[in-house]
């Protein structure tokens, strides 16, 4: 299967080495958004939610979920994990929470699978903190927006 390095010669899937790859400093940004109502908007922002602090626990949750990235995707290779931010943006206009993850590493294998479990993991979170009092939220384009580091150097999504 040309392009896709988890397949073998007979399509079998496998895990790739990565023994032979130079170590690098690699680090991937990956973004994502939550749509919800704006009464659940005005509770996140104000800080009134009965759970309590959904952006401080949707953090933790996203920082936790890149370090166990390779627990969740069956191919990854676990990575050491130097650093890993997690930030986010109100947008009052679209009544949605925006979350970009930046994970870094020195290592033989790019990070952007940890960038982007932890977007998805931290919605999510929002998610289901926020679910009793708006079960319409939806989850918008959780994407890779620029990885570095490694024998393909940089790339950023649009250019």
């Amino acid at each position: 299967m040309p392009g896709l390095t988890h397949f073998d010669a007979s399509g079998q899937a496998h895990m790739v080495d990565v023994g032979d790859k130079e170590v690098t400093r690699r680090r991937a940004v990956a973004h994502g958004s939550i749509r919800m109502l704006p009464a659940t908007l005005a509770l996140i922002r104000d800080g009134h939610h009965k759970k309590g602090d959904v952006l401080g626990i949707a953090r933790i949750a996203a920082i936790m979920a890149s370090k166990r990235t390779a627990d969740l995707i069956p191919l990854c290779h676990p990575i050491a994990l130097t650093r890993v931010a997690v930030e986010f943006a109100l947008d009052e206009a679209a009544s949605s929470v925006g979350i970009t993850v930046t994970a870094e590493c020195s290592g033989q294998t790019g990070v952007e699978m940890e960038a982007l479990t932890a977007a998805s993991v931290g919605l999510l979170t929002i998610y289901d903190m926020c679910k009793a009092v708006d079960r319409g939220m939806v989850i918008n384009a959780v994407q890779l927006l620029e990885k570095e580091g490694g024998k393909s150097g940089h790339w950023q999504a649009g250019s």
